[in-house]
């Protein structure tokens, strides 16, 4: 599986399994949070799987589900209010990643210029250009 660090606090993946947490625990991470609804695809285990196992391995674990193409605002506070509670590092994944580097991107404009934050994405691997108009409006958004 491979993880992408964003922030020293903060890395992304994509989709983990049961028998990633342990290996993710003993990486060093603290939290995970799972940015994938349950029954996106058929071989994707259950959010109450991975809550159950994560916790068998003394990691904390949140479900901020985001359909693919319908992240609201909404989650993008629950996000960033995961980061800003959680135990980091965190580990948050979601199908490839991408989701979850959205919604820090969103979260994380409020305090970083969207190039910044573009240009931290982009070097995990991530590609938020088109994302910018979104994130000009969340860095506004932030401000006032």
């Amino acid at each position: 599986m491979p993880i992408k660090r964003l922030t020293d606090t903060l890395s992304v993946a994509p989709q983990i399994s049961e028998g990633d947490l342990a290996a993710l625990a003993a990486q060093g991470f603290r939290s995970v949070i799972n940015n994938r609804p349950d029954g996106e695809a058929g071989d994707q285990p259950a959010s109450a799987a991975l809550a159950a196992a994560a916790a068998r391995v003394g990691l904390v674990y949140r479900d901020i589900p985001v359909i693919s193409g319908q992240l609201q605002d909404a989650q993008v506070a629950a996000f960033g209010k995961a980061l800003a509670e959680l135990p980091a590092p965190v580990l948050a994944f979601c199908r490839t990643g991408t989701r979850s580097t959205t919604l820090w991107a969103l979260d994380a404009v409020r305090a970083r210029p969207v190039a910044d934050v573009v240009h931290t994405a982009a070097q995990a691997g991530y590609d938020l250009d088109a994302l910018r108009p979104r994130l000009k409006q969340a860095r506004q958004a932030g401000r006032s």
